[in-house]
Order: structure tokens, then sequence, then C-alpha cells
């Protein structure tokens, strides 16, 4: 999930995609979290162009757009390949494909678009939310400026993450040895990622729901959030191996 395909994007002639949200929808904001992520990553790709880099090592936006495209495409072999291992090389000759077959407009439009009828756009409320907001922090902060967006923002996404992150937080945690690990928000409210061994340490992560998300994604240094707790419990932590 790191190396670079050929680019094969060539300029587009006339309008690139437009902005296109749905009867009566003139922004983002106006759509459910999972569709509202989803348009405003398109909408950025759009405005980066497909060299833009992202968080994901190695990945330009191009990468990032085709791999999502892979990933709810009718195959479901390549798609594997994101957490199988040994499907690993199905997943990048696939993106590798979809860039050299597809202009960099008609891949947002399929980005934009969603899953096809079927399994997975009935899943889409479920697993997209998170997905897209990841991805779309990955080519906003690409960059090198890790400034979240404004809370208001993303007020009804992150209420969303934080149900996620209580569903899902011990699965992401689950490679932490010798200490447990409480996410907490800003409001006080606490999420236990990492039960603590008795008579172990605690580590405590806090930040907005999508930082703490962003961290156990993988996404460490772009994340705003604070680690903290005793010194045993946090290199615990740093040492894991976070994500899905």
């Amino acid at each position: 999930m790191g190396c670079r395909a050929g680019r094969g994007f060539e300029p587009a002639a006339g309008r690139g995609p437009g902005r296109r949200y749905g009867p009566g929808v003139t922004t983002p904001a106006d759509l459910p979290p999972h569709r509202a992520e989803r348009a405003a990553l398109c909408d950025l790709f759009v405005e980066l162009g497909p060299d833009a880099p992202t968080l994901c090592e190695g990945w330009d936006t191009a990468d990032l757009a085709a791999h999502l495209a892979v990933r709810e495409g009718w195959n479901p072999l390549p798609g594997l390949g994101i957490l199988i291992a040994p499907l690993h090389g199905l997943h990048d000759d696939a993106i590798a494909r979809t860039k050299r077959s597809m202009r960099w407009p008609a891949l947002v439009e399929r980005v934009r678009t969603g899953p096809p009828v079927g399994p997975f756009r009935l899943l889409d409320p479920l697993v997209n939310t998170q997905e897209y907001f990841v991805h779309h922090e990955d080519a906003r902060r690409g960059g090198g400026d890790h400034t979240p967006r404004p809370e208001v923002d993303v007020a009804e996404v992150e209420a969303v993450l934080w149900k996620n992150l209580q569903r899902g937080s011990r699965f992401m945690a689950r490679s932490v040895r010798g200490a447990g690990l409480e996410l907490r928000r800003p409001d006080g409210e606490v999420v236990v990622a990492r039960p603590t061994p008795t008579g172990g340490p605690t580590a405590v992560l806090a930040g907005r729901p999508g930082e703490l998300l962003l961290y156990l994604f993988g996404r460490r240094s772009a994340a705003d959030v604070e680690l903290t707790g005793d010194a045993e419990a946090v290199a615990a932590v740093e040492a894991a191996s976070l994500g899905l």
C-alpha cells in the first residue's frame, strides 16, 4: 500500500467534474455525514489535481482516488487486498490499472458517484463516514498543514466518528501490550480502547473524535492529540501497530 504506479493521466478537454450534490443541495454540509465527506473529498480532488501529496506514504491524490474506486468496485478481490497481506499485489495492480485507464475527471466522478448498487451501497453509511473522513484529511494535510477543520464544520461527522470509536477502538488498539488506553474527547467523555491490565499503567489519548481516529489509523504525526500517562503506558501506545 505504498508504491506508486505510473500516472498515465492526460489533460482532459472541457470542464472537469463539477460540484454536484443532488437536488436542493448546495454544499456538502447539507448531506448526511458519509456523503458529505465523500463530496468534500471529491471537491478537494478537483482543486488539488492528481499529483498532490497525501499523508499516505508514497501516494499522491491520483493513487488515493484510484484506491477508493478499486475499494468500491464490482470485483471484491482487489479491495480485500487492503486488509489481507497475500492479496496486497492485487490491490496495487488494480490501482495502477485504474490510473492508466481513466482520466482524472472521470476517476474523481467515479469516486463521487459512490459504490454500485449492491451490498456495498447498503453499507455506505456504516463504513464510509470514517473511511472518507480519514482520506479527506489525508488529502487536506498532505501538503504539511495539519490544522484540523473548525469543529462547527464537522460536528455531525465527528458525532458519527465518536460512535465508531465506541464500537471499534478496542480492535484498532488491540496491539497495545501491557498497558491500558483511554480515549478522551474535549467534553471529558471517555472510551476505553484498551482495558488496563491488573496493576498496569494507563495512557490517555485526548482530542476531538476525528483527531483520535486519525491517530488510531496511523496518522500519528498529523493528528492534533495529546498522549499522556505513565511513561511505560505512553511507550506501549507509541510502539503499538494501531488500526485495522
